[in-house]
C-alpha cells in the first residue's frame, strides 16, 4: 500500500487548475464545488480589490505553492473594447472606465 502512495504521490505533476462553482463565501474566503470540496480557500485578487463572489458563479481554483486559492470568477459578459475596465455589483451597480477618458457610473456619463 505505502507504495502505490508513494508512486502515486511522487508521479504525478502539478496540479492543473480547476473551474468549479461558487457555494458559499464570507470573510475573504470561499467554498467552491469542482472535482472536489475546496472549502474556505482564500480569493485572490489584485491589490486595492477584495470581494465576495456569490453562490452559483463559475470561478477558477489553482495551487499555489501548496495552498488552493480561487484565483477569481469567470467575467460577465460585457459590451467592453479591449482595454475597457468594468466593476459590477451584484444588486446592478456599475461603474464603467472607457479608453476614450469616459467614466460611467450605472450608466450616467461623468
Amino acid at each position: 500500500m505505502w507504495i502505490l502512495n508513494y508512486v502515486t504521490k511522487n508521479s504525478l505533476g502539478e496540479a492543473l487548475p480547476e473551474k468549479g462553482r461558487v457555494t458559499s463565501s464570507s470573510d475573504g474566503k470561499v467554498h467552491i464545488n469542482a472535482s472536489s470540496d475546496f472549502a474556505g480557500i482564500p480569493i485572490v485578487a489584485p491589490y486595492g480589490i477584495s470581494y465576495a463572489p456569490p453562490s452559483g458563479e463559475d470561478s477558477v481554483v489553482i495551487n499555489a505553492g501548496g495552498n488552493d486559492v480561487c484565483l477569481g470568477t469567470v467575467a460577465a459578459k460585457a459590451n467592453l473594447e479591449p482595454g475597457e475596465l468594468m466593476l459590477t455589483s451584484l444588486g446592478g451597480a456599475s461603474i464603467v472606465l472607457k479608453n476614450d477618458g469616459g467614466v460611467y457610473i450605472n450608466g450616467v456619463r461623468y
